[in-house]
């Protein structure tokens, strides 16, 4: 089992290490981290069962560390240290599901007494969790996977929707009294590389299972039906045709279900009652808008309605002051000059600087969708190709295929995944502008290098009479430096470099049989092809009569 330590301060990580009997609870790793934010790269990478932090943090304080981990790391428990006896504080750790708040100085008998608390809990839960995904998995399929097409032919197939619908009828997966339904769009994230893990990186296997946990809670009471909907990628689809239910209820208690099993909420697009199969299209459409507009700064909302519907207008009712408020649209005009003197600048406290104004910025209104970081990171992916075009002019290509080719390894955060996290697009943003900067200045500053110029001088007029002394006039220049270049930049001296391009021309042109050695030499410079055989053999260890012959058939 593995324990992490999280607190700015080094003594107290320190006092935690010697005051805790690790080897009594079995305890056999213990990591530590100085702030939150270090400690929430850590969580995701090691999945530590414990955690032992500190409220007051100068980087990600511990509530927000406390409400990243309730969201995301539901099955971790933590115990807070802290030494400010503040009932806000103590409030918080019980709301996000803490195991206990010690004050400072801490006492053993005190922690090992709250640790003792949490492995017992965990290790309980742990059992419960492998029971249930266990018997989840074991679950039959309720229909073969023609009755997941017939369902999702409703959707995509108005034309022959009522021929699928008298199928679905016959076969009992639909009652016959059915008239009206909603439709639900359960959204999974493809991105979560943790819950995949935990299927083998099945994607089929990790919706089976989700689409059985649905059914436990539709089929039994005869409210609906869950499947895999064929025409979305990876979605998940619930035609709920008892529509005198509380949908809220209901996908509050399947998303228990879920978290119990897999340790994630996940969240649910509704739309409004309409005639089934007739008005399953436009619920199709309505309920990916919702999951569009979703606001991803409100956590613990998983249910997402139909602009149209009822309950969307309620809601909105009830909200209309925090979310429909003299707000100004955040667009990306307001940090494009920043991230503009950020990437010339270079310096990672700028280009930092940057990137944190830009989630400040994301964040103002209160409100980010899906909708919303789509449009951003395209308006990001543009102002970066205008920036490089602007800045490189003809070399602007060559380093926009550099920086597309950087994007596959370090893509943007999932933006329709349930994972949301303000911390992870302000490291794109920084990652992105980085690169930019890099790849850049590095472009620039080999256009600034006045051998770049020379070397493609020489390769367009090697057939000329070149001297060091010409070259030097041309480009202002001494002899000595160019001499000096060559010999750094290329290992070799300038009347070499010349003659091995000339060499490499003739080994091209030779593959023509019907050019003369004598037409060869004197197109790639020399006068002389009793001088070009001698220099060709030397450079090639073959003469260019053998070196030719190669090619003959």
């Amino acid at each position: 089992m593995k324990a992490l330590i999280v607190d700015d301060e080094a003594r107290v990580r320190k006092a935690v290490r010697l005051l805790v009997d690790w080897d009594a609870h079995q305890i056999d790793e213990i990591l530590e981290a100085g702030n939150g934010n270090e400690a929430i790269e850590i969580i995701r990478q090691v999945k530590p069962a414990l955690v032992i932090m500190d409220m007051m943090m100068e980087s990600g304080n511990g509530v927000e560390l406390m409400t990243w981990v309730n969201e995301f790391a539901g099955n971790i428990k933590f115990i807070v240290v802290s030494g400010h006896n503040d009932f806000e504080f103590v409030r918080q750790t019980v709301r996000h599901g803490g195991i206990d708040y010690i004050l400072k100085p801490i006492e053993a008998e005190a922690i090992n007494v709250a640790i003792a608390k949490a492995v017992a809990a965990w290790r309980s839960e742990d059992a419960d969790r492998s029971e249930r995904q266990k018997q989840s998995i074991q679950l039959n399929e309720f229909k073969p996977i023609y009755g997941e097409k017939l369902l999702s032919a409703l959707i995509d197939d108005p034309i022959n929707s009522e021929l699928s619908l008298r199928r679905l009828r016959s076969d009992g997966i639909i009652p016959e009294n059915v008239h009206s339904s909603r439709l639900i769009l359960v959204q999974t994230d493809t991105g979560n590389s943790l819950l995949l893990k935990r299927f083998g990186g099945d994607t089929g296997l990790m919706n089976y299972a989700i689409v059985n946990i649905c059914n436990e809670f539709l089929q039994g009471q005869h409210k609906g039906v869950s499947f895999r909907y064929w025409g979305g990628p990876s979605e998940i689809a619930i035609i709920l045709w008892d529509i005198q239910t509380s949908v809220a209820e209901l996908i509050g208690r399947i998303n228990h279900g879920i978290y119990a099993t897999l340790q994630v909420r996940m969240h649910f697009g509704i739309s409004c009652i309409g005639s089934l199969p007739k008005q399953l299209p436009y619920q199709r459409a309505e309920v990916a808008e919702a999951l569009q507009r979703r606001n991803l700064l409100i956590h613990e909302d998983y249910c997402h309605y139909s602009t149209s519907s009822e309950e969307f207008k309620e809601r909105n009712e009830t909200t209309k002051t925090e979310i429909h408020g003299n707000v100004t649209p955040t667009i990306f005009a307001h940090v494009k000059e920043d991230w503009k003197m950020a990437v010339i600048s270079g310096s990672p406290d700028v280009l930092s600087s940057a990137a944190q104004h830009w989630v400040d910025e994301l964040s103002r209104s209160g409100i980010v969708t899906p909708e919303i970081l789509n449009s951003w990171k395209n308006d990001a992916l543009l102002f970066r190709s205008q920036l490089v075009r602007e800045t490189l002019g003809p070399d602007a290509d060559s380093a926009l295929a550099e920086l597309e080719q950087a994007d596959q390894l370090h893509p943007a955060p999932y933006t329709n995944g349930y994972s949301f996290s303000l911390f992870a697009w302000r490291d794109w943003s920084f990652d992105l502008m980085e690169r930019m900067s890099e790849v850049i200045a590095a472009k620039q500053a080999k256009e600034s290098n006045p051998m770049h110029d020379i070397v493609k001088y020489i390769e367009l007029n090697y057939a000329s009479d070149l001297s060091l002394q010409e070259i030097a006039g041309k480009f202002f220049v001494s002899r000595e430096y160019i001499s000096r270049r060559f010999k750094q930049e290329y290992g070799i001296n300038f009347s070499d470099f010349i003659v091995n391009i000339r060499i490499d021309k003739a080994k091209l042109l030779m593959q023509n049989p019907r050019l003369k050695l004598s037409q060869i030499s004197e197109m790639v410079g020399f006068h002389d092809v009793k001088y070009f055989s001698k220099v060709f053999k030397k450079q090639v260890g073959a003469s260019p009569k053998d070196y030719r012959n190669q090619f003959k058939i």
